[in-house]
């Protein structure tokens, strides 16, 4: 593995947000890899609870200007970077004022969804391709962490689709049971469509509620890994039925060395 390259895309990591089974997992799979001589990026979104001056974030003038079309609408692109201290790992931040400057992560004050969670999960997985290909840095695999990146499979097989630096990339999404109840804006499916998605690839959206848009990321991998113990019946019942390798849920004494084996044994030789 080692000189292999790792991008590794998450909702959530610590020590910028709360430490969940998620944010952890992130962290800790992308720390264990980078030790191993692995080269790894992380991204996530830049979620204005995230204290910049404690963190060290700062704007990256050339990477940041860039802006991504949403639904027809011109959306800014700002990227942050900062380094995890000790580790030497840099994480960058896909950032935008309208998007993410609230104090919030998903919910608002009365624990109501976001009604832009849409936008922000379709800006996110655009953020994170466009500035990878900015940094030209081709990955061997692209590591998902976490439903609000879980559009970004989807975007890399069908909007991305001739994009020559993700042709040889193989797609891992880990599956978390820390969703979201009921379901997010209602136009998901029609603002993915605006992204010349077929029709038959976002039916699954529909009903955007976490269990699809899960579903529509197992679609979409060459790979899964059960990042918690339990998953719905549905999910269980829905990965059984794809033709895709699975990592089931590690216990925390092997978490981040299974990892490296899944990606070794399971995943670089679909390559093959």
């Amino acid at each position: 593995m080692k000189d292999k390259r790792i991008l590794y895309v998450s909702s959530e990591v610590i020590p910028y947000l709360p430490e969940t089974e998620l944010s952890s997992t992130a962290f800790n799979v992308a720390k264990h890899a980078h030790s191993k001589g692995v080269q790894t990026r992380i991204f996530m979104p830049r979620f204005g609870v995230i204290n910049e001056r404690r963190h060290q974030l700062h704007e990256v003038i050339r990477l940041s200007g860039m802006n991504l079309i949403i639904n027809d609408m011109d959306m800014p692109l700002i990227i942050k970077v900062a380094s995890i201290p000790k580790e030497r790992m840099q994480v960058y931040f896909i950032d935008n004022d309208e998007y993410f400057k609230r104090k919030a992560v998903y919910t608002d004050e009365d624990d109501k969804l976001f009604d832009d969670n849409d936008e922000r999960m379709i800006f996110f997985a655009k953020g994170v391709v466009e500035t990878v290909k900015k940094l030209n840095w081709a990955p061997d695999i692209i590591h998902v962490h976490g439903w609000m990146a879980s559009l970004l499979p989807l975007y890399l097989r069908e909007f991305y689709k001739e994009e020559p630096l993700f042709a040889e990339s193989k797609i891992v999404t880990s599956l978390y049971n820390s969703g979201f109840e009921g379901e997010l804006n209602s136009e998901l499916a029609n603002k993915v469509r605006f992204d010349k998605i077929e029709e038959e690839r976002t039916t699954v959206f529909e009903t955007p509620n976490h269990t699809n848009i899960l579903k529509s990321a197992i679609e979409n991998s060459d790979a899964i890994i059960k990042g918690s113990e339990t998953l719905s019946d549905e999910i269980e019942a829905y990965i059984a039925e794809k033709d895709v390798k699975v990592l089931d849920f590690p216990s925390e004494e092997v978490l981040t060395e299974s990892h490296l084996e899944f990606y070794k044994e399971n995943v670089l030789e679909l390559s093959e």
